[in-house]
């Protein structure tokens, strides 16, 4: 049932609905809805906390009306990745993908068919959820495990912590006296809503905020006392640096340490170069980092003294190569100032604060679990049941990423379909069925990616635009928008509520949710028809069965959000600090590991038991520099979450997709602001408008991420998608290597009327 509000005034009708792509925010909206037409939006107007829709959220209209919506199915009738199709019909375009899912299990297995589902809508219900349970009772799939946005800040908190739930909430920040914003933009990456206004609200209330990241980003501008600009992927050499000061100077919290750690002695003996004859003092830090030493102690002597401080460590630092190091390093850096479990602190690491679904006290894992040899790690997934666990994995810890070595690093998926199990992949793979992502353009390496996918024998896609993975599918389903069917918007990571997403509008065209699409399609694989002949509705009740925390299912839905009132603000580990005995931490030690075992097991120098800062390949010091000096980032956009929402003509009034660079890289390179430049390293090229500014330090080149991949025949992308640049080669511990790329930046052929005289 849709809720409707009648407001007389205007002729129509409010729908109590939300906003929940993968932008860092669930939000809610207020669709003003006028002859079956959303004619304007607003968002929250009630009672604190408001959770208010930012301008992508806004500007959805223009989505969900764009003249580029895919409006029936289509068959691919040129060359994979032309972009040539034929409009067909929903039974024909059904019967060809169960034909040929038939096909590829009865001649390959079901390990060929590869499933890639993406974060292109974050309901409960829709996206991902209805294609993955058919494809599991069809037999199984593959699929990939790791997530580029957090997969290195997952491990560091898995192997630090032994769970995901070490954050607070958003209002404790009015207790911290001092905020690092480490790498951290939550002026566009939202981060939960409201986090802008406490953070705003902190600076008021006397803390001192510094921003720590290679950009003068938005965050930066808005809340910051001080910027420090870092040179990318050293993060971790000045977290060690600061580390060294605190322990040199002893401004450690020794009772914590030794109370609520273990490990911290190994620590000190790197940190002291006991192993590798180098002390990890500021100065060796200020020719790694550009970071002058003198900041790097003011700012570590004014970590240690300002309690209760809070270093939150954002996750785009995460994202480099040994990216799991910098999250270690700066949760362990918590640690050592008895910054964790108090309001005020932090304790860094993958930063959930609240969730239903790890209600109750945190569980002591058994330091002698192993996995029966025998049957391997349980798993709904005929493909994977049974599967040892990889030996890079934290398996002996549940809550992070799948250990299954079944699996598939999802930077590694289109080298993994080119090579197959002679590359030492699980599987030979031969299809792809892909839902709610736009993966060619946000795996790294895209190249590689359309390479990968016109060797498939088959593709079909679940979108709403002709994006760019789109244009290799042999069938394109076309599917509707979240203002189209109703769902449930789960929190992200620290605020406490539910948006219920009420269908605004009748789906448009002839665009059904992957639900109906699953609904139809199992019949046709001889699937058990249980939950698919459940309505949408009855869906919803069951998955909001199992919470805790949502009582009444009517109100919520009435009112489209449910806002949980806590008595105090949420601070990770709070009970752990206060009554240890009782309530150990969940790792293997019951401790904050700072030295942890379980990495140490692994017997993998890139994989140290204790953080250490480590070079890589395409690291600023590393031979290939030589040739592609410039180091690129990655940064998220305030236009676009991910590569949704790209091509809206309000949001890109807001910002151009650009390329930030430095005068001092500008200047020799005869690249003035507005400039068409080409940035290219080996694995690719792309031609984007130059935006030189000081708000990006030297040495560095920033193209936001998202910008839809659209190569010219020459091979250029002409679209600016980093990730025609980015490396497919993950960390030992799977953080992404977004942001290691080594690139070099030239003028590009000039518009006709741009050419310099």
């Amino acid at each position: 049932m849709t809720y409707l509000q009648p407001t007389p005034e205007s002729g129509a009708t409010i729908v109590n609905t939300g906003c929940c792509h993968d932008c860092g925010g669930r939000c809610l909206l207020k669709a003003h809805v006028r002859d079956g037409r959303i004619i304007r939006f607003e968002s929250d107007t009630g009672a604190a906390p408001q959770i208010r829709a930012c301008a992508r959220g806004r500007a959805y209209r223009q989505r969900l009306y764009s003249s580029e919506r895919l409006h029936y199915p289509m068959r691919r009738v040129g060359a994979r990745g032309e972009g040539k199709f034929e409009r067909i019909t929903w039974d024909q375009a059904l019967d060809a993908v169960a034909e040929q899912l038939q096909r590829i299990k009865g001649a390959y297995g079901n390990s060929a068919i590869l499933y890639l589902p993406g974060a292109g809508n974050q309901g409960m219900l829709h996206g991902p959820t209805a294609p993955g349970m058919l494809l599991q009772q069809f037999g199984g799939f593959t699929r990939y495990w790791g997530v580029p946005s957090y997969e290195g800040a997952l491990f560091a908190s898995m192997a630090t912590y032994g769970t995901i739930r070490t954050g607070h909430s958003r209002d404790d920040l009015m207790n911290s006296r001092m905020i690092l914003l480490w790498g951290w933009n939550p002026a566009n990456t939202i981060w939960d809503p409201e986090t802008s206004l406490w953070v705003a609200k902190a600076r008021e209330n006397g803390a001192r905020i510094v921003a720590v990241d290679p950009r003068y980003t938005d965050s930066a501008a808005t809340f910051a006392d001080q910027w420090i600009p870092i040179r990318p992927g050293t993060d971790g050499a000045m977290l060690a640096a600061m580390a060294y000061v605190i322990v040199n100077e002893g401004l450690y919290d020794k009772a914590f340490i030794e109370k609520h750690t273990v490990g911290f002695e190994s620590y000190k003996a790197y940190l002291l170069g006991t192993d590798d004859g180098t002390l990890k003092t500021p100065v060796w830090a200020e020719a790694i980092t550009r970071v002058p030493a003198a900041t790097i102690v003011e700012l570590a002597r004014a970590y240690a003294t300002h309690k209760p401080a809070a270093l939150i460590a954002g996750w785009g630092p995460a994202r480099t190569a040994m990216g799991e190091q910098y999250s270690r390093a700066a949760a362990v850096l918590c640690a050592i100032t008895g910054n964790i479990g108090i309001p005020g602190g932090y304790a860094g690491g993958f930063m959930r604060a609240y969730s239903s679904r790890e209600t109750g006290h945190l569980v002591k894992k058994d330091p002698n679990a192993t996995i029966d040899k025998s049957k391997g790690i349980p798993s709904a997934n005929p493909v994977e049941n049974g599967a040892l666990p990889r030996p890079d994995s934290l398996f002996k810890l549940s809550g992070g990423t799948n250990a299954t070595s079944a699996r598939i690093h999802q930077s590694r998926i289109w080298d993994a379909i080119l090579r197959g199990r002679a590359g030492g992949y699980p599987a030979d793979l031969k299809m792809a069925y892909i839902v709610a992502s736009n993966c060619l353009n946000q795996y790294p390496n895209s190249n590689r990616g359309a390479r990968a996918l016109r060797a498939l024998e088959f593709v079909v896609v679940h979108e709403q635009f002709m994006t760019a993975t789109a244009r290799f599918a042999d069938i394109v389903l076309p599917v509707n928008t979240f203002m189209e069917r109703s769902d449930i918007a789960p929190p992200w990571l620290g605020s406490p509520y539910y948006i219920y997403l009420n269908k605004a509008v009748d789906s448009l065209y002839e665009s059904k949710s992957d639900l109906e699409i699953c609904r139809a399609l199992a019949p046709r694989l001889g699937v058990g028809q249980d939950f698919f002949t459940l309505s949408e509705d009855q869906i919803l009740r069951m998955f909001v069965s199992r919470r805790k925390d949502i009582p009444d299912y009517e109100a919520m839905q009435r009112d489209g959000v449910l806002k949980i009132q806590l008595p105090e603000p949420i601070v990770a580990f709070k009970e752990q600090i206060a009554a240890p005995e009782r309530h150990p931490f969940p790792t293997l030690s019951g401790k904050i590991e700072i030295a942890c075992d379980h990495l140490a097991e692994m017997n993998n120098p890139r994989i140290p038991a204790v953080p250490k800062y480590l070079g890589h390949e395409e690291h600023y010091d590393a031979p290939l520099a030589r040739k592609y000096p410039l180091q690129l980032l990655t940064a998220h956009s305030k236009i676009r979450t991910h590569s949704t929402l790209e091509r809206v003509p309000w949001l890109q009034d807001l910002e151009t997709q650009g390329a930030w660079i430095h005068p001092a890289d500008a200047d020799p390179r005869n690249i003035d602001d507005g400039d068409l430049i080409d940035i290219f390293n080996h694995r690719g090229r792309i031609r984007i408008t130059a935006k030189v500014t000081e708000r990006i330090m030297p040495g560095v080149v920033n193209v936001c991420q998202g910008a839809w991949y659209t190569p010219d025949a020459d091979g250029v992308d002409l679209g600016g998608c980093a990730n025609t640049l980015t490396n497919d080669h993950p960390s030992p511990g799977g953080a992404f290597p977004m942001n290691s790329a080594l690139v070099q930046v030239e003028r590009a052929p000039q518009r006709p009327e741009e050419k310099k005289a």
